[in-house]
């Protein structure tokens, strides 16, 4: 009788293992970029169903539909949500630094003041944006008067500058670091200023709807970016391998991690460089007011991390 029950019961677990990632699969929806800095979601193992988008609106716009529990956002696009009124809440940073402002090779520009006069290339209305702005400013050039800003599609910005046909160009990794290996760019500056913006990229975020309604399913997901970060930060060679998987050639991916760190904290000093980033997103018109920060930020989940 007692081996019968034992096998009972081993078959019951057994049962209960089996269906367990369905089980996941079910309860947990994340989206992210494919790229190096925002890999996280690839890594938070079996269950997970992870969607891959290319514009932090899309990603945003999918949680607010519902087709997402949890996902990886700029934190420009974040602020612009909730300062709009739509109910998303921030759980987790997701990646910091990333940035680099890149001159021709050959160009003979040897710091920021030489660009007055050039052609740089950006994407408007995204943190690189902005940090264009904050380093043209540092400079004492205006960006109406002293250069001229076109508007070029980070994919083809490496291109543009290659070809001449612009002189310099901001935008994310892996750009810059295929500008200096491919020999036709250098950077310039690494646009980080901890009295102002610091290191901030993107977060992680879900809906006021999603907490309320589910807050275990949000602790097991800011658990796994959690552990999926330290993880793949801990372990390079892993990182790497996983992110030529989307289609970037290893060295690049190499070279470019030196100017990324994936991230899961909110610090202190990080809320007050988000109140000024929301502050110049007010000065610049892509908010009509500006939010109060600490609002936005549910912190509980990474306080009841293990």
């Amino acid at each position: 009788m007692k081996i019968r029950n034992l096998m009972l019961a081993m078959i019951t677990t057994l049962l209960l293992n089996s269906i367990q990632p369905l089980v996941h699969a079910e309860n947990y929806s994340v989206g992210t970029w494919k790229t190096a800095q925002t890999i996280q979601p690839f890594n938070y193992g079996e269950g997970v169903e992870v969607k891959p988008f290319t514009n932090p609106g899309d990603m945003k716009t999918a949680l607010l539909s519902e087709d997402l529990d949890f996902t990886g956002t700029t934190w420009v696009t974040a602020i612009m949500a909730y300062a709009n009124g739509e109910p998303i809440k921030v759980v987790a940073s997701m990646t910091e630094k990333c940035s680099a402002l890149v001159v021709g090779q050959e160009s003979g520009i040897e710091k920021v003041e030489d660009l007055k006069g050039k052609t740089i290339a950006y994407v408007p209305g995204t943190m690189h944006h902005l940090l264009l702005l904050e380093t043209l400013d540092r400079a004492g050039l205006s960006p109406e008067k002293d250069v001229s800003l076109v508007n070029i599609d980070f994919f083809d910005m490496g291109q543009a500058l290659a070809s001449g046909s612009i002189d310099a160009f901001l935008s994310g990794e892996p750009y810059p670091s295929m500008a200096e290996i491919d020999g036709y760019g250098k950077v310039l500056e690494y646009p980080y200023y901890e009295e102002s913006y610091g290191f901030l990229n993107a977060a992680m975020i879900t809906t006021d709807k999603e907490i309320k309604e589910n807050p275990d399913k949000i602790q097991a997901l800011v658990n796994m970016h959690v552990e999926s970060t330290k993880d793949l930060m801990e372990n390079k060679e892993k990182w790497v391998e996983m992110a030529a998987e989307f289609g970037t050639e290893e060295n690049y991916i190499e070279k470019s991690t030196e100017n990324i760190d994936l991230s899961w904290d909110i610090s202190e000093e990080q809320i007050s460089q988000l109140e000024y980033l929301a502050q110049r997103m007010h000065e610049l018109g892509m908010i009509e007011t500006v939010p109060e920060i600490s609002e936005m930020l549910d912190l509980t989940f990474l306080e009841k991390v293990s």
